[in-house]
């Protein structure tokens, strides 16, 4: 098996833990169905939210959604004048048989201006 990894992000609507629980674990959810993982394939995952985000931690969504033994870490975005805001990205470091190549990334609603050059 390789280690891979896959990026995603989604832009939350408002700063609420709850709408955070919820749009994290949709990305959560798609990285994983649209790759064919489950949860027992993740080796870490790392987290990051824009500066205007202060109501939870994104990783605490993976925990209530049962990733509950993979390390999980979050971090703050750089702080970058017309940036997008709302955003949390996610980076997980995978098992996969899968070629880098077909590895998919996932960037939900409005986030998928972000990466533009990835097909959804």
């Amino acid at each position: 098996m390789a280690v891979r990894a896959v990026r995603g992000a989604v832009q939350l609507e408002r700063d609420e833990a709850g709408h955070m629980d919820e749009q994290v674990a949709a990305l959560l959810t798609a990285v994983l169905e649209r790759n064919g993982l489950t949860a027992d394939d993740l080796i870490s995952v790392w987290f990051t939210a824009t500066p205007d985000l202060h109501s939870d931690f994104p990783a605490a969504a993976a925990r209530k959604l049962g990733i509950t033994d993979v390390p999980l870490i979050c971090a703050q975005e750089l702080d970058i004048q017309g940036a997008m805001p709302r955003v949390v990205r996610v980076l997980a470091h995978i098992e996969s048989d899968r070629p880098r190549a077909d590895i998919t990334h996932v960037y939900l609603g409005a986030a998928a201006a972000l990466r533009k050059d990835i097909a959804q």
